[in-house]
């Protein structure tokens, strides 16, 4: 074996690892130990500190290389070497098909609930908005006092005949409003405003009041509020907004499609008819929240009842719990074998252990699979409250569900890795990786820089620039070539200087951006997977670490292994990663 004298760089800790030039490798991409197999075991030796010879290497020394050397193996390398089997890697096949199950049942029966709400939503603008149309419902708006005041009567006229118009079936819900009523009128407004624009005058108090009136449908005995709405008087020279709010009940029948018990929902309908602008405009929206809880003493004929939804839940979370103590157990067990390691190195050879080495000993992986269990685990504790109907949090458990499914199956790769043709798109993306952040924090600088830009000085004249968030979410579809032409074309001509500015402004960030920006960016990951391409045929550079366990040159089917101590647990094996090529070339 070929090596260098160990260099100085490597005695300072916390610095990058020095290369050791170990061997080259051969055309299949392996290492050659030409000088290492078939000799005495005895005979191989690592450099002492401050030499530039080898030491003999005793027996502990041998142990800890051969420890070592099974800790890097993949699970098959593992069971030829000890005969364990893959308990953990099976656990974690296993969890990918139970996880996605979940999320697919999660999800039709989230669909139903989307709908439901999505389709009642649209009802009610169309049963209490006078004259909706679902082409303006951004700009819709009315402009007169009349109009105003027949809105309002719309809407609460609309609601007190509710059971003779709609098709849908609803119920009331008393007691909810303003004096113990069904449905609160309310209206906002400065405590004292007067405004006189002939003589440019005028005097606010911004403190707010709030005016109401409660109105009990006409079906309820007594129902002494039932009309006084039509004497409600609007305060338009210092009006705020108006509010109607009401509640409803309805029950989501085709949950049954799905093998499930209907939901009981209440929704919370709040129309608002909007004046703060006081710009003679005023704006009408009809908001709409939902509660989700179980129906008292549901009946469906032939339907019994079924448990096996929150027993899967159930299951899922054991599995998850599992896989979460195993992965934290490796975790642990890399951590310790990392401070042997520093010791050994420490003791034996007065050398400081560099920190690109004692990363290898904490996997990636692991602390992936562990964020996703956590995940798991949480979104199923939510996810059995809802079907048990005392949580409706559809959203929060849909992103935890979600987020860990996605980060499961991005885990699948990992067992990719251990195959040397799968694995050049890790390897790609870590060695692409520190300068693509570095790249990104400088081209960050620049657009921000643009989006304050186009904010304040083309806002008031572009749809598409009225706040932060639409000039960052305009300037990234620009990026990927989406709506060029109507971004230029929407342009108003209300000022020359604006719109000449607005020309270059646009014509220097799509230049920027896309023919500079976005090219170099490519160039990164290009240039990473050139450079991991052209290193297979040239001599491996490895360090300290992966020198040393080259070391140990026993198979993993010599029975070698065997003989090192073992956790009288076998269950909680540890499946690790192989090191392969392409890993050793990251460290350099």
């Amino acid at each position: 074996m070929a090596a260098t004298g160990h260099r100085g760089s490597a005695d300072q800790e916390g610095l990058p690892c020095s290369p050791t030039q170990y061997s080259s490798t051969n055309s299949s991409g392996e290492y050659n130990h030409s000088g290492n197999h078939g000799s005495n075991h005895s005979n191989h030796q690592f450099p002492a500190a401050g030499e530039g010879h080898w030491i003999r290497a005793d027996q502990k020394e041998e142990a800890l290389r051969r420890k070592l050397k099974y800790f890097f193996m993949s699970p098959c390398d593992k069971y030829h070497a000890k005969g364990r089997k893959p308990y953990k890697l099976i656990l974690q096949l296993l969890k990918i098909i139970i996880v996605t199950a979940q999320l697919v049942l999660f999800g039709l029966s989230n669909q139903v609930v989307v709908t439901f709400k999505e389709e009642n939503t649209m009802t009610f603008k169309h049963l209490f908005l006078k004259d909706y149309d679902e082409s303006s419902d951004d700009s819709f708006a009315v402009y007169t006092q009349n109009d105003v005041y027949d809105h309002i009567f719309y809407s609460v006229e609309q609601y007190l005949a509710l059971p003779e118009t709609t098709v849908g079936r609803y119920a009331y819900v008393y007691d909810v409003g303003v004096n113990g009523s069904a449905l609160s009128l309310c209206q906002q407004y400065y405590k004292k405003g007067r405004i006189d624009p002939a003589n440019d005058t005028f005097s606010i108090d911004p403190h707010i009041n709030t005016e109401c009136v409660g109105v009990n449908p006409l079906s309820v005995p007594p129902a002494p509020l039932s009309s006084s709405y039509k004497n409600f008087t609007l305060k338009f020279h210092k009006l705020i907004n108006v509010t109607i709010e009401f509640q409803l009940k309805a029950i989501n029948i085709q949950t049954i499609i799905n093998n499930e018990i209907p939901d009981c929902y209440t929704f919370f309908i709040t129309i608002v008819l909007d004046n703060k602008a006081h710009s003679g405009k005023v704006k009408i929206w009809l908001e709409n929240q939902a509660s989700i809880k179980e129906c008292k003493d549901p009946s469906i004929s032939g339907h019994a009842e079924s448990y096996s939804r929150v027993a899967f839940d159930i299951l899922v979370a054991l599995v998850c719990i599992v896989s979460l103590l195993l992965c934290g157990r490796s975790i642990v067990r890399g951590i310790m074998l990392q401070q042997e390691f520093v010791q050994f190195f420490k003791e034996t050879l007065d050398r400081k252990v560099c920190w690109a080495d004692r990363l290898e000993f904490i996997n990636g992986w692991y602390i992936l699979l562990i964020i996703s269990d956590i995940l798991t685990i949480t979104g199923t504790i939510i996810k059995v409250g809802i079907e048990t109907k005392n949580i409706s949090s559809y959203d929060l458990c849909g992103i935890l569900l979600g987020t860990s499914t996605l980060l499961v199956w991005v885990g699948v790769i990992r067992y990719l890795t251990f195959f040397q043709k799968y694995n050049i798109l890790i390897v790609t993306l870590r060695a692409a990786f520190p300068n693509v952040i570095r790249f990104c924090l400088c081209v960050a600088v620049i657009y921000l820089g643009y989006c304050f830009c186009g904010w304040i000085v083309l806002g008031p004249y572009h749809v598409k620039f009225r706040s932060l968030a639409m000039v960052s979410e305009c300037l990234f579809s620009l990026i990927n070539g989406d709506d060029m032409f109507v971004t230029f074309t929407e342009m108003q001509e209300s000022s020359t200087l604006v719109w000449l500015f607005s020309q270059v402004y646009l014509y220097t960030f799509i230049s920027l951006f896309i023919y500079m920006v976005l090219s170099l960016f490519i160039a990164l990951i290009t240039g990473a997977y050139e450079t991991i391409k052209h290193q297979t045929q040239e001599p491996l550079h490895i360090t300290d670490l992966h020198a040393f366990i080259a070391e140990c040159t026993d198979a993993p089917s010599s029975g070698k292994f065997r003989a090192l101590e073992t956790s009288p647990c076998s269950f909680f094996c540890c499946c690790d990663r192989t090191t392969t090529y392409e890993d050793v070339l990251l460290v350099n």
